[in-house]
């Protein structure tokens, strides 16, 4: 067992809604393996649930309880519907969510790092933003790969997923 991570405070808002992101991924999977049948589809939501539930497990042990959203069932329904829906409409939803999904994930653990390079402290904590990032780069990549055509719907749906993922990120901040 390695020793307890303290969080400061200025990150705990952010470790927060880190916490409601990979819940709510968790459950984006565990719908897209749920609703599709395609080998290759439920394969590549089967490795990143895994993936996922690492980060979740991650985030847990260094996040207390009494620090993590209080509207966590919320980011589980969330994250199931956004794996839901584009399950319905096909594999090219299926990858355009996970591609706009974790473009977003990106730039939010991003934003996590800067703070820590400016204050030059923190670094296992950097650490593992920085791991945590490469995962979601590796699946933002991966999608975009599998993608064979984005339509004006994909985008539009991907501005949705954007400013909802944004949205959420602001309230578990603060709840």
């Amino acid at each position: 067992m390695r020793d307890k991570i303290i969080i400061p405070s200025y990150l705990i808002p952010h470790f927060r809604s880190n916490h409601a992101g990979e819940t709510g991924a968790v459950y984006i999977y565990k719908a897209i393996k749920m609703f599709n049948n395609d080998k290759k589809i439920k394969s590549f939501a089967n490795e990143h649930f895994l993936t996922e539930s690492r980060h979740l497990e991650l985030i847990e042990e260094i996040l207390d309880p009494q620090k993590r959203s209080k509207l966590i069932l919320i980011w589980k329904i969330a994250g199931f519907f956004t794996g839901m829906i584009p399950s319905i409409f096909g594999k090219n939803f299926i990858y355009s969510t996970i591609f706009y999904v974790e473009s977003f994930v990106e730039k939010h653990y991003e934003e996590q790092i800067q703070i820590l390079k400016k204050k030059q402290q923190h670094n296992h904590l950097k650490k593992i933003l920085i791991d945590l990032m490469g995962d979601e780069v590796s699946h933002k990549n991966e999608s975009l790969e599998n993608v064979s055509d984005l339509k004006f719907y994909h985008k539009f749906w991907g501005k949705l997923i954007s400013s909802g993922s944004k949205l959420a990120v602001q309230i578990s901040k603060k709840i």
